[in-house]
């Protein structure tokens, strides 16, 4: 568990990588001079709003990298490369909100019939990965919480983000992973 300090340097590095890549177009060093658990291996999402409308949202379920070096790559991502905005300008910086959600290990949640879904998934805690063949989709757990959606839309939405029919989470041989994050926002 990240401390409330942890969360306020992930967010500086955020934003100076942002800001750093953006007026100047260079990507921000790597800082040696962090806590030894930002070198570890996580999974780690950065969003970020525009006068509270999303602007660009991109991360690592998985942990692939060290902490550090994820957050100012997703950073960078989520103003440059997600592929539903264009990419963030230098005129925007000042109305952009960072957030950056760094995640347990996803795990799948084991059910023997879809139904069971339902009673193992917690609005507001579990963020979802729902994989079938090589379609996968994401959804962090404060989605389904800004939408007010209840668990059957969570599930859907889920399904529709990784490509696939709402109801693919009924469907055998789809697969569920659960994980949570800890959110630190600007």
């Amino acid at each position: 568990m990240l401390k409330r300090e942890d969360g306020e340097l992930l967010l500086k590095l955020a934003r100076d990588a942002l800001e750093l890549y953006i007026v100047k177009g260079e990507v921000l060093e790597v800082p040696s001079d962090v806590p030894e658990y930002f070198k570890e291996n996580r999974g780690v999402f950065v969003t970020l709003h525009e006068k509270g409308d999303l602007r660009g949202c991109i991360g690592y379920p998985e942990p692939v990298k060290p902490l550090i070096a994820a957050l100012i790559e997703v950073a960078l991502g989520a103003a440059t490369g997600d592929p539903r905005f264009a990419p963030v300008n230098s005129h925007e910086l000042d109305d952009i909100q960072v957030e950056v959600s760094v995640l347990t290990l996803p795990k799948l949640i084991e059910v023997k019939k879809p139904a069971e879904y339902l009673d193992k998934i917690k609005i507001g805690k579990d963020g979802l990965i729902i994989e079938r063949g090589i379609y996968r989709g994401l959804l962090l757990p404060q989605v389904p919480l800004e939408w007010e959606w209840d668990l059957e839309e969570f599930l859907a939405n889920t399904c529709m983000k990784a490509g696939m029919s709402p109801d693919c989470w009924l469907q055998e041989g789809t697969r569920i992973y659960s994980f949570q994050s800890q959110i630190f926002e600007e």
